[in-house]
């Protein structure tokens, strides 16, 4: 009896063993999240259950590399990150395929002055400091890119590396800068605080600014559970479009904010400007990521042509997302 007692009470521990295996390798990674407006149809997708048992959680990362490398250290089979971290990896031996364009645009982004400042509108930035986070971000290629689009020599404006979005906002405060970037929700959550003089939307042309991406191992054994996500943050997207009441009370409680900054960070991403949507339901735009790389080659961060084509894998989006012959 004793002997059969500890022939069950190893089985169990076995099978709990597997079982905190099997719920590791159900996370996912997602850059910055929590933060970034980016990652927001993930907290409606499991808070909605779309992901339908699926993904047991989500695990936040700094981003670029750093989500790169998560992926591939670990069993998790999916990752959201910059298009640009993906491809430079995969340009150096990395096994990684990119299977959905989350995010077409980079409509997130603002440029913020002081209520009382003299600058109304980017025309007015010569002579003027411009905050930007770090660098080759992606802050300091739009910065560099204002600065174009107001029809200005780079030596007609300072650009002045902050070391973040938030401690943007603090040199704003302090006179160090005259212009600040600020991306969704802060720009809606400082929106009464500071002056908007111009979005994204209304300066750039899309630029694909976050895709999804798994290893070609995941991509061979995994592809249900693949097919899964994209599926089920599919559904988040069109749940926040026509929901953006139940959706902003889902961010705000997972991104901690209050409700009406989640609510209006929510409607200016769904509104905002352009020929594509913000959030995307997977389906890939090609011109968008080639100007996401040409803004990162004014950077130093990229350098060379590069085929997107033979870095994406579309057979986990259904058959009318898919745009490659």
């Amino acid at each position: 009896m004793s002997r059969l007692r500890r022939r069950c009470l190893s089985l169990a521990l076995a099978a709990c063993a597997l079982g905190a295996v099997s719920a590791r390798a159900e996370e996912i990674v997602v850059s910055n999240y929590g933060v970034s407006a980016s990652g927001m149809p993930f907290a409606v997708a499991m808070e909605k259950g779309f992901f339908e048992g699926k993904v047991t959680g989500i695990l936040s990362s700094q981003g670029g590399g750093t989500t790169v490398r998560n992926l591939l250290a670990g069993d998790i089979a999916y990752a959201e990150v910059s298009p640009i971290a993906v491809a430079t990896a995969i340009r150096q031996g990395a096994a990684l395929k990119i299977i959905s364009n989350n995010v077409q645009t980079v409509s997130e982004f603002g440029w913020m002055v002081k209520t009382d400042s003299p600058i109304k509108t980017i025309a007015d930035i010569k002579g003027r400091k411009l905050g930007y986070s770090s660098p080759r971000s992606v802050s300091q290629a739009l910065a560099m890119l204002v600065v174009e689009k107001a029809g200005l020599k780079p030596s007609d404006v300072e650009l002045v590396m902050t070391g973040g979005l938030g401690e943007a906002l603090v040199a704003l405060d302090l006179g160090a800068i005259d212009v600040a970037p600020a991306t969704e929700p802060l720009l809606s959550k400082y929106r009464e605080k500071y002056r908007v003089i111009a979005t994204a939307s209304e300066l750039f042309p899309p630029m694909s600014n976050v895709v999804g991406v798994t290893t070609q191992a995941a991509a061979g054994k995994r592809g249900d559970f693949l097919r899964a996500i994209i599926a089920g943050r599919a559904k988040a997207v069109a749940f926040m479009k026509e929901r953006p009441e139940e959706a902003a009370a889902i961010v705000a409680k997972v991104y901690k904010l209050e409700q009406p900054v989640a609510l209006q960070a929510v409607r200016n991403l769904n509104d905002a400007k352009g020929a594509l949507p913000y959030w995307s339901t997977g389906k890939f735009d090609l011109v968008g990521l080639k100007e996401m790389w040409r803004t990162q080659i004014l950077v130093g961060a990229a350098d060379g042509d590069i085929d997107w084509s033979r870095m994406i894998d579309e057979s986990f989006l259904p058959e009318g997302e898919r745009v490659l012959k």
